[in-house]
């Protein structure tokens, strides 16, 4: 079964993509940001409920270190930019200032030092490759959450640490609340809870070695982190913020779970058994073609996912999207573009979706229905 989809908008990028990562939207309904990356800063444009650019909205942040040298992250009203480093979480005004910056130990496993500066290492070739960690905004702003690589210059929260996951104030920089990410991290990446500013995602990639996953909780006082049973990596959360979408680490399990990451009855697919055969594929037999859900895709709102399966798809030709309604009404379908899609998926959580074009130089933005 197909479903055919519809160009709700094109948002162009900011940046030529000869210099600068993709484009990409963040944000939540009626607050996105187109945002793009160079080595040199940050650039961030507020859109409007049509994807397009409100008047007077672009928005710079030089960056402190070039882009392969971390993650970063713009606050949702689009006044400050965190970037995660290999040494450092560092907060940047538009004009260039350091609003605050929280240091670490370095992402680089040999290393054991504390830089206090960039320069330490920005020519040393054994810190081409590091590790890293990620930082995500509250629904609201006002806190940033880090994955950082322990210890912080006052002190590690006990002798096994290695990674750890802190709550910071947004305005100050002060370290609000820290806990032990019990994990070995290659890279992360942080998902926040769209209807609740004080609750946070973060999924961890392990290289082969596994995909921890946690959900943290600020009451104020207090950070709580539920260590989610086996190697699952998060990839949407649903408007509501009650639901949770996952894939397996072996990429062959898509589930939906519940806020506390528990598996919900009749909501999980299994790639073997429910992923139609690749049409151009030389055999329909699964374990000669095997099909497997990419990490990517997310909400299309409270019951529907987009998903895809672009990375065993690539093989043999037609990289292939897909709805997956929860209620069972409708099932797996794939979705049908005017023109073949580039990339993977990422939900919206508005009824629509948006998929990279061809180029690299804009994004599309499709929906099956008027966006409300």
């Amino acid at each position: 079964m197909s479903v055919q989809a519809r160009l709700h908008a094109t948002v162009p990028a900011l940046l030529p993509s000869s210099q600068a990562g993709p484009p990409e939207l963040s944000g939540l309904p009626g607050r996105r940001l187109l945002v793009q990356r160079s080595d040199d800063e940050v650039v961030a444009r507020p859109l409007d409920d049509g994807y397009a650019a409100r008047p007077g909205a672009e928005i710079r942040f030089p960056a402190p270190w070039p882009r392969r040298r971390g993650t970063w992250e713009v606050s949702p009203d689009a006044s400050l930019a965190v970037f995660a480093g290999v040494h450092a979480v560092r907060a940047v005004e538009p004009s260039g200032a350091t609003r605050w910056e929280v240091r670490h130990g370095c992402w680089y496993g040999a290393c054991r030092e504390m830089h206090e500066s960039y320069d330490e290492y920005a020519e040393d070739p054994n810190h081409r490759y590091p590790d890293g960690g990620s930082v995500g905004f509250s629904a609201d702003g006002a806190l940033v959450w880090a994955h950082v690589r322990g210890p912080l210059p006052e002190g590690e929260l006990g002798p096994d640490t290695v990674d750890e996951w802190l709550v910071i104030d947004t305005g100050t920089g002060r370290v609000l609340a820290r806990a032990n990410a019990e994990s070995a991290a290659a890279g992360s990446l942080h998902v926040p809870h769209p209807a609740d500013p004080r609750r946070m995602g973060l999924t961890i990639g392990e290289g082969q070695d596994g995909a921890p996953l946690r959900l943290g909780s600020w009451d104020g006082e207090r950070l709580d982190v539920t260590y989610v049973e086996g190697d699952l990596c998060l990839l949407g959360v649903s408007p509501s913020g009650e639901r949770l979408m996952t894939v397996s680490h072996e990429q062959d399990t898509l589930s939906v779970r519940d806020s506390d990451g528990h598996p919900l009855e009749g909501l999980e697919w299994d790639a073997e058994s429910v992923i139609p055969p690749h049409p151009d594929a030389p055999s329909d037999d699964p374990e000669e073609t095997p099909a497997c859900w990419d990490w990517a895709g997310g909400f299309v709102d409270e019951t529907t996912l987009v998903v895809s399966t672009v990375e065993s798809d690539d093989e043999w030709g037609e990289v292939r999207h897909w709805l997956l309604d929860t209620t069972g009404t409708h099932g797996l379908r794939r979705i049908i573009y005017p023109a073949q899609p580039s990339g993977q998926p990422t939900a919206l959580g508005n009824g629509a979706w948006a998929t990279p074009s061809e180029s690299g130089d804009a994004l599309r933005v499709w929906a099956l229905e008027p966006v409300q």
